[in-house]
């Protein structure tokens, strides 16, 4: 359990957290939620990018054990897995979630009791996966969920988001962990329709890291707040890796950063073949060594201390 009272409580004591959650319902009328900027009416089921409307909708939520070790612990992460997404990488591996849109949508009652029980499970932390596109019925539930809650929430994105949504979530969220997939517009392009991916990432990290700040733990090892960011090796150095860890070492060296090698060719990739294959052993050995070489010092990839420490 967590080691001290989440920030979003005090926000629902005074009010603000319902306040945060009616203006953020209200600019669905008008959707501008992440860089898409679709403008549809989603409050009358209106669709954009994302294709979603009023209600958020939820694949499947239960205590995770695959993820990174400060979320994990003993009791597991608390996952939300939302369905479809802002994105829709052509080499996505939940693309059944993702882009076949598979899950019910819920109510704010229906996903505050999701919370609770996770809580109740013994689950670590809350962790919303894919959150981007339903962040004003995530705060709309948790105004709901923060009479008896006491988890940090964790934000799991793609890396994809508005800084202006995100200022809105300040004191909300204590725990960030984004995706940083490429620094090249080009291959952003090719590979999820999103050309300025890039750029909105580092600024959006950037708020992140300014709300959360590096990411701290518990005497057990366990996250309470911060920055965690996640890093994807593609084949063909098509992330970006040397130019992605010198952002964030220009954060902080002490930004923790996982250093993904999981990378496996899913959905259609197989149409572009630079990334119809997996990274090879060399390939993550050096994207490892980009992350040390930019002077990050908390790397939480496994194999990094087998390779090189």
């Amino acid at each position: 359990m967590a080691t001290r009272e989440p920030s979003y409580v005090a926000l629902h004591r005074t009010g603000e957290l319902a306040r945060r959650a009616e203006t953020l319902v209200a600019a669905l009328e008008s959707c501008e939620m992440c860089p898409r900027t679709c403008r549809v009416n989603r409050l009358q089921d209106e669709h954009g990018y994302c294709r979603s409307g009023r209600r958020a909708k939820v694949s499947s939520f239960g205590p995770h054990f695959g993820e990174e070790a400060p979320l994990v612990g003993h009791g597991g992460s608390g996952t939300i897995f939302l369905t479809n997404c802002n994105l829709l990488c052509i080499f996505c591996q939940n693309y059944d979630i993702s882009h076949l849109s598979e899950g019910v949508e819920v109510s704010p009652q229906r996903m505050a009791e999701m919370m609770l029980s996770l809580q109740q499970r013994g689950c670590h932390n809350i962790n919303f996966v894919s959150p981007s596109h339903f962040v004003p019925q995530i705060v709309e539930a948790l105004d709901i969920a923060a009479e008896g809650l006491r988890l940090p929430l964790v934000y799991n994105c793609g890396g994809y988001e508005s800084v202006e949504t995100l200022k809105l979530l300040n004191g909300v969220f204590d725990i960030y962990m984004p995706d940083a997939k490429y620094a090249s517009a080009e291959v952003a392009e090719q590979l999820s329709g999103a050309a300025d991916y890039p750029e909105r990432m580092q600024e959006s990290i950037r708020e992140m890291h300014r709300q959360a700040g590096d990411l701290e733990l518990d005497d057990g090892g366990i996250a309470v707040r911060g920055l965690l960011v996640r890093h994807l090796v593609l084949p063909n150095e098509l992330a970006g890796t040397e130019d992605t860890m010198a952002f964030l070492a220009s954060l902080s060296p002490n930004t923790y950063v996982n250093v993904m090698a999981q990378y496996r060719p899913c959905h259609r990739a197989a149409e572009v073949e630079a990334i119809a294959r997996r990274p090879t052993p060399n390939e993550f050995q050096e994207a490892v060594r980009m992350a040390l070489d930019a002077g990050l010092t908390r790397l939480d990839d496994r194999r990094t201390r087998l390779l090189f420490l």
